[in-house]
């Protein structure tokens, strides 16, 4: 879903075991950086950090990234959250309603 946050586009998903998951999520899922804990959703936020990907796989080091290990901040989203991959929060839904402008596609302006 995309949606303005402090009048900058940002790219959210509706933590949901049920609803349909972005190829994003998808990918995330794939790769272990989101993983349910019962109706938790654990979130690697590093691993969402596109920068630190072709890091990831090209084996370089990084500040995320030494020697094979991994250093991250792990988030906790329950269902109904809002996660914020382009600015690395998840919010309550409340906090999205209210900080979140939700815009269809092709409407960015």
């Amino acid at each position: 879903m995309q949606a303005f946050y402090k009048h900058h586009p940002a790219t959210v998903w509706q933590i949901s075991k049920t609803n349909q998951r972005p190829d994003w999520v998808q990918e995330a899922f794939d790769q272990n950086y989101l993983t349910w804990l019962d109706d938790r959703l654990r979130i690697v936020m590093a691993g969402l950090y596109s920068p630190m990907i072709p890091s990831l796989q090209n084996e370089k080091a990084d500040i995320f990234h030494v020697q094979g290990v991994m250093f991250g901040i792990t988030s906790i989203g329950y269902l109904g959250d809002y996660l914020d991959v382009t600015n690395h929060r998840v919010v309550t839904k409340e906090q999205f309603s209210k900080h979140y402008q939700i815009h269809a596609p092709g409407t960015w302006t």
